[in-house]
């Protein structure tokens, strides 16, 4: 039934074509705008399951595929097709955008169809970068989603708004011209943009390591990776809550998604001669971004860090592979290291996606972002506490969550390649509990503080809206920490083959 339907067509256009409908309603009728945009992302979701419902878990092979010639004359087509690596990240994109617009019902009132509007828009965007199987239509859709981006925090951000906008938008967009020389050397060599034809292309190793360089620059940029990682603290810090979700949940993944769908395949040889680097860059976020979340006064700007902290074991997991089949010759632990990042990226996703709503509630009520703001939050806003507390919990990989998975994968797996990587990457979730619990301490625990019972003392605990948000939220990272399986089992496949892939392909000199 589902693989009839150019689902992901619908999943693309639906939410862009309802973004603009907003656009139009809110000319007339701003009270329109937030129901139409809750039903345009509660649909796009609906529909996202059938990806999941009619998805083929035995095949490797890309599946929903749409091919239509786009521009002839340079052979470039609107190309579309989901894998099991894929596939769980567009699901993801549908269901947080979800919740972003209940995040806005009442707190945005300062043109609210705008603001729907490119949320919905850039909801389209990011699952057409996840489904795009021609290079061109990838660039088209991963250059289009930062204009929205771009206005959400410059429009409806913090103090600083305009500087974090301009910041975010040169750092992500110089990175990706060189993707874009990339993309065009591989046209030049293949005749084509498909990217299913790039996988197949022999390419010698020095201009492997040309282009796996390109990738690199525009993909750590996304992730980011350490040292390219400062324009991400800015962003979330001036961004409102609605664009931190989207930018941890989801944007962030682009970046791990292109090192999966384009390094890692188009350059294996490359990939294998910089992995040490790789890893090296992995480590120095996993450690050192730990220990500066550590010192941070700005509860949006600590949990900004510790998703570059956390983004770090995702990169590790993909690049260890090779030294994991150096020792001892088999996929199987590589394939583990390979599906922990990949389930890392999923929960990564819910968890950040909740903090930082968690502190949008507090911010929502008494517009400060600073931990010394607070102090005995339980005490007044005991719901609250408890999702604040599982979610903090969850950050720091607390075994039952679905934050121990994907981490506890990768550390097992990294032993099977050097015991000193993987126990870097383990002593820090020590530092991950250290700044997330103490942040957690001084916010929510204690009793209140003389100086701010006036503030502090007559919150309102969380209404039926957030509550709902945070609930569904929780019951996902419960649900995937204690039954990992329906994420791992639609990546066996897809993992399988490009590991294959990656490792067996032949050496060109």
């Amino acid at each position: 039934m589902f693989s009839e339907l150019p689902l992901l067509s619908l999943l693309i256009w639906l939410p862009i074509i309802g973004g603009i409908w907003v656009l139009t309603q809110g000319k007339d009728d701003e009270s329109s705008v937030r129901p139409i945009a809750l039903s345009v992302a509660l649909l796009t979701f609906i529909l996202s399951l059938g990806l999941y419902i009619g998805f083929d878990l035995e095949t490797a092979n890309m599946q929903f595929e749409e091919k239509h010639s786009w521009i002839s004359n340079f052979n470039i087509y609107y190309h579309l097709g989901v894998d099991g690596i894929s596939m769980p990240l567009i699901i993801l994109t549908s269901f947080i955008t979800i919740f972003v617009v209940l995040a806005g019902w009442e707190v945005i009132k300062d043109r609210p169809a705008q603001y729907m509007a490119a949320f919905l828009i850039m909801e389209g965007l990011m699952i057409g970068v996840f489904a795009a199987l021609d290079a061109m239509l990838f660039y088209v859709m991963w250059e289009a989603m930062l204009v929205p981006m771009f206005i959400i925090i410059g429009i409806w951000g913090g103090p600083n708004r305009v500087y974090a906008a301009i910041k975010f938008f040169l750092y992500t967009f110089l990175g990706s011209v060189l993707m874009l020389i990339a993309f065009l050397y591989l046209y030049h060599k293949s005749g084509s943009f498909s990217i299913l034809d790039y996988h197949q292309l022999p390419i010698a190793l020095d201009a492997q390591t040309f282009i796996f360089i390109a990738f690199l620059l525009a993909f750590a940029v996304k992730v980011p990776m350490w040292p390219v990682h400062t324009w991400l603290p800015d962003a979330h810090v001036e961004a409102p809550t609605g664009g931190s979700v989207v930018l941890a949940a989801i944007m962030l993944k682009l970046g791990t998604y292109g090192f999966l769908r384009f390094s890692l395949p188009i350059t294996p040889d490359a990939s294998e001669a910089l992995a040490g680097f790789m890893i090296a860059l992995s480590l120095i976020a996993i450690v050192y971004i730990g220990f500066v979340a550590l010192v941070q006064q700005d509860m949006k700007k600590l949990i900004a860090y510790s998703s570059i902290s956390h983004m770090g074991f995702v990169t590790l997991g993909f690049f260890i592979i090779f030294q994991i089949y150096q020792n001892t010759g088999s996929l199987s632990g590589a394939a583990m290291g390979m599906e922990g990042a990949m389930v890392q990226m999923i929960s990564h996703g819910f968890i950040s996606g909740a903090l930082f709503l968690c502190v949008g509630v507090l911010y929502d009520r008494l517009h400060s972002r600073e931990i010394s703001s607070y102090g005995g939050v339980a005490n007044t806003m005991p719901m609250f506490a408890m999702f604040a507390v599982l979610f903090a919990m969850s950050n720091a990989g607390l075994p039952g969550t679905s934050g121990f998975v994907g981490e506890f994968l990768v550390i097992l797996s990294s032993f099977q390649a050097n015991f000193w990587i993987a126990f870097a990457a383990a002593i820090t979730l020590i530092v991950g509990a250290a700044y997330t619990l103490w942040m957690i301490k001084r916010v929510v625990f204690g009793a209140i503080p003389a100086d701010k019972v006036e503030t502090v003392g007559k919150l309102k605990d969380i209404n039926g809206r957030e509550t709902f948000i945070l609930a569904s939220l929780a019951f996902m990272v419960l649900l995937f920490g204690i039954w990992p399986a329906p994420l791992l089992d639609v990546m066996h496949a897809s993992v399988d083959n490009l590991l294959n892939h990656v490792i067996n392909s032949p050496k060109l000199p």
